[in-house]
């Protein structure tokens, strides 16, 4: 999660001449950030999130509720470029407009940006990247705080900007715009119990 050659600033056409096979990066203003390998529990969560919005998305299909071309949830690593010089790799992403899938990178918006916070990346996610979200107009930007078991939910409001996020814990239930009647109680994500580190955020905060 650190930058590589700070002084030095790359477009995202260079980017994409950048062999597949080595290092994962982002690309921010155009400084390349190098990914870590996510964690086990990372990639639950991820894993697990994905499988209740496919589910979600299966029903609706199978049930005849679903409407026009199903949206398409994917998670890392794929590329989601918002400008010129910044192409991001978010955790998970909902695209429902086709239309932004070119070359298999998504060039755009997604309808839902999904980021699960580790200790390399927490900060960037939660500044950097939210701005970025924001001005690219992600209609809504969830979150997911691993350690303390809680979400944060930024909804993009009608000037463009991201109020003061819902949090959620993990006895809360999730909806999304992008998914009209899902709910997800978090904890069928999380898990029980809480860690230690966990219940006394509670404690001191909720």
């Amino acid at each position: 999660g650190f930058a590589l050659h700070s002084d030095e600033h790359y477009t995202v056409e260079q980017y994409l001449t950048w062999p597949e096979d080595g290092p994962r990066y982002e690309l921010i203003d155009g400084v390349p950030f190098e990914l870590n390998a996510p964690s086990v529990e990372h990639r639950q969560l991820v894993g697990g999130l994905h499988y209740e919005l496919e589910h979600y998305q299966r029903e609706r299909i199978k049930n005849g509720r679903g409407e026009g071309v199903p949206c398409m949830i994917l998670f890392a690593p794929v590329d989601v470029i918002l400008s010129d010089i910044t192409v991001v790799q978010p955790d998970l992403i909902v695209v429902c407009n086709p239309a932004i899938i070119v070359n298999g990178c998504v060039r755009g918006a997604p309808d839902l940006v999904v980021e699960v916070l580790s200790p390399s990346t927490a900060a960037r996610d939660k500044k950097q990247k939210r701005r970025l979200y924001e001005a690219a107009g992600v209609p809504q930007y969830l979150v997911i705080d691993p350690a303390n078991r809680f979400v944060e939910l930024y909804i993009l409001a009608a000037d463009g900007r991201y109020p003061v996020p819902e949090v959620l814990d993990a006895g809360d239930v999730l909806t999304l715009q992008v998914a009209p009647d899902f709910t997800l109680t978090l904890s069928d994500i999380f898990g029980w119990p809480l860690p230690l580190a966990a219940q006394e955020h509670r404690v001191a905060y909720g």
